[in-house]
């Protein structure tokens, strides 16, 4: 069936990368606090083109149907001026194509039961509207991927009638059924399979880059496609022009080496969770950090996040995080991966929005604004916090509170950070050593300078940060 067969085009990718297109790792640092050497990491280089924008950006995800009362395009571009001076660099739009309304969800159905890959939903506006958005956001010097959605179409989408074949069918008769062990019964799963469907999807994508000129694709269930698309992919998007790709999964690392140079932490979004209930601590932080470095090519980047629309809509995020909320922001912006905004999280989002139905963002007031501005100014400003290979490795700070208080300091062409954080619900006393790496920075939150010295005693408050750098901004 289509599900063995996926498994075996992942197998059969994945050793023509090995036999042909890697090159082995250099051996691991005996340094236990450089968690950024690699560990039989199998790639270390690439030969896709990353665009040199990449290096130093952040994403911010669109929620176009909740950002506004009107929903619409036209009411979203009134706070372009708003992201750009608050330093957001990727506008990740949500899927804006057109909603099937056979068997939909609720009372405006999922963004990702999609009936035309090449139109705007009439909801948002249309088609002209969008691309003046998209030269608008290119004016402003920021950058705008869309989501696409790969895996499945809506049930009114074109090709059920015209091209069945290109559907996955039930495992008894010819009827076309809904993506296996889900419960997305709204959408009919596509099989890749089927002569045809590949030329097809690569062509409505590449409708996106060459006429509408968008920077590239977040791919929804990236995992849940044949390995080998991707790698067809690639090449066809690259004769336009290089394009940023994002893929939600964080398992099939060969993907770095195929098509996308990021991935979600999913692993980082469930840490956060449970360091914020008091299941796991500041060590736990390095066991995953170590797991990706050992994992995934030196090349990759992950996109660590607190919250993103499926985590806001069907578990709560951010507001499970409680009084921990900002500290594992911080975290998730210092390391060497992109960080993620999504939509209302610099409003202070709380509410958990409804996916199927109306249910607009309140905007009526941005209690974490400046706190994202700050943090983002400082990732632009400060090559250290840079994206992946472009930024300073990550190296631990003996605090003798290893357990509560994580403490890291990175460095790039004499650009450095250094960062506390308190991961509990506790005051917790902290003497850093910070021999080789004392002197004089900036409290970026504090706004204040300061002469760090290479003994450093340190009370932090429950969830209390601090983040020096020693460069101006």
């Amino acid at each position: 069936m289509k599900t063995l067969l996926r498994i075996a085009h992942y197998t059969t990718i994945f050793s023509f990368i090995l036999l042909f297109s890697c090159k082995q790792s250099p051996s691991a640092s005996n340094n236990e606090g450089d968690l950024t050497e690699q560990e039989d990491s199998v790639v270390t280089e690439t030969s896709m083109k990353v665009p040199d924008w990449v290096k130093n950006a952040n994403i911010y995800e669109v929620n176009l149907r909740q950002y506004t009362k009107e929903g619409t395009i036209a009411a979203f571009e009134k706070h372009l001026p708003r992201l750009k001076n608050m330093g957001v660099d990727i506008l990740w739009f949500m899927p804006i194509y057109p909603i099937s309304k056979t068997k939909r969800k609720g009372s405006l159905g999922s963004y990702y039961a999609i009936s035309d890959y090449t139109e705007v939903n009439p909801e948002h506006g249309t088609k002209e509207e969008f691309k003046a958005l998209i030269d608008k956001i290119h004016e402003m010097g920021m950058k705008i991927i869309l989501d696409w959605v790969p895996n499945h179409t809506g049930w009114d989408h074109k090709w059920i009638k015209s091209n069945p074949e290109w559907y996955t069918k039930a495992e008894t008769g010819d009827t076309i059924t809904h993506t296996v062990n889900t419960d997305w019964y709204d959408v009919a799963d596509l099989n890749y399979d089927a002569p045809g469907l590949r030329k097809a999807m690569i062509e409505d994508m590449q409708y996106w880059v060459r006429d509408m000129d968008i920077d590239g694709f977040r791919c929804d269930v990236a995992g849940m496609v044949p390995g080998d698309f991707w790698v067809q992919l690639r090449p066809e998007l690259e004769k336009i022009k290089p394009v940023f790709m994002l893929a939600e999964d964080d398992e099939h690392t060969d993907f770095f080496n195929t098509c996308f140079q990021m991935n979600y932490a999913w692993a980082g979004k469930d840490l956060f969770r449970k360091v914020a209930e008091g299941k796991a601590d500041a060590t736990d932080v390095d066991k995953m950090l170590k797991k990706y470095k050992t994992e995934n090519p030196a090349h990759a980047i992950k996109m660590y996040f607190i919250t993103n629309h499926d985590e806001n809509s069907w578990n709560d995020f951010p507001k499970v995080l409680g009084a921990a909320e900002d500290a594992l922001a911080v975290l998730a912006f210092t390391f060497d991966g992109m960080p993620l905004i999504y939509s209302g999280q610099e409003a202070g989002l709380y509410q958990r929005i409804a996916f199927f139905d109306k249910d607009q963002i309140d905007w009526k007031d941005f209690p974490k604004q400046d706190f994202y501005t700050k943090l983002l100014e400082l990732k632009h400003k400060n090559k250290a916090l840079w994206n992946g290979i472009h930024g300073g490795k990550l190296v631990k700070i003996s605090t003798g509170n290893d357990k509560k208080v994580y403490a890291f300091t990175r460095e790039k062409d004499g650009d450095r950070v250094i960062v506390f954080i308190n991961l509990s619900g506790k005051n917790q006393e902290i003497k850093a050593d910070l021999s080789g790496i004392e002197g004089n920075y900036t409290n970026v939150f504090a706004r204040t300078t300061n002469d760090l010295d290479k003994e450093l005693s340190l009370t932090l408050k429950p969830w209390e940060y601090a983040v020096f750098a020693n460069n101006e901004f």
